[in-house]
């Protein structure tokens, strides 16, 4: 019987690069198939929002599955190679710090993140004479509710990273791909000056030959897009 294709659906400068990287860092087969965004929406065309589930990115199919969600995509990948080495196994020390890591990626930081962002797009998008007060409601949300949080965030991951050099522990795992898209976003937002620890992690992660085989494939100059 013959194997079933497994299948990128990429769509440019999105959070699927995670999962391009981390097939390349697997060595896992697969065919990538790239999509460019709406030049008007930014948003991913409609032959993408056909094939995933929900119309986002990323998407991988497997024979006749298509499945989307980042850390859903990566359970399964990490699934169909059991000895892969990027979770921790269950009883060792490493294996809660992992389990935090990675679902914190996706289940705290990056809704933050993205609402910075919707944030920033509103106060640049409403009609000038609207602008003052969209700045004053935005302002006052960053202040008390984004700001204290992802910073907490950031305290603890330079915490943990001076402890050992990965999120999930020892090695690198499945919780250092997630979460490099949001690292790299606070990054870009000029937020690693006081993170040393997350400065060289993102460094080290950047220096990977795999990551930099699957930044080659996506040519993107940033992470910092609309994921839809």
């Amino acid at each position: 019987m013959a194997a079933k294709k497994l299948t990128l659906h990429h769509l440019e400068y999105s959070q699927s690069f995670r999962i391009l990287w981390l097939l390349e860092e697997m060595g896992q087969p697969y065919e990538l198939k790239s999509y460019n965004r709406d030049p008007v929406s930014v948003l991913a065309p409609a032959e993408y929002k056909a094939i995933s589930p929900i119309g986002t990115a990323p998407v991988i199919t497997h024979g006749k599955l298509a499945l989307a969600e980042s850390s859903a995509i990566m359970d399964y990948l990490a699934d169909l190679s059991p000895d892969c080495g990027l979770r921790p196994e269950v009883g060792s020390e490493d294996r809660t710090r992992y389990l935090f890591w990675f679902h914190t990626a996706q289940g705290s930081m990056m809704p933050i993140l993205l609402m910075q962002t919707v944030l920033r797009m509103t106060t640049e998008r409403v009609p000038f004479f609207l602008r003052p007060m969209a700045k004053m409601i935005t302002g006052a949300l960053t202040k008390g509710f984004i700001q204290p949080r992802l910073f907490a965030l950031l305290d603890q991951a330079e915490a943990d990273l001076s402890k050992k050099k990965y999120f999930g522990g020892s090695a690198l795992s499945l919780a250092d791909i997630l979460i490099v898209y949001n690292i790299e976003g606070a990054d870009s937002r000029g937020l690693l000056g006081a993170y040393p620890n997350l400065q060289d992690w993102l460094a080290r992660m950047k220096a990977r030959p795999a990551f930099q085989a699957a930044t080659k494939l996506d040519d993107r100059p940033s992470m910092i897009l609309p994921s839809k």
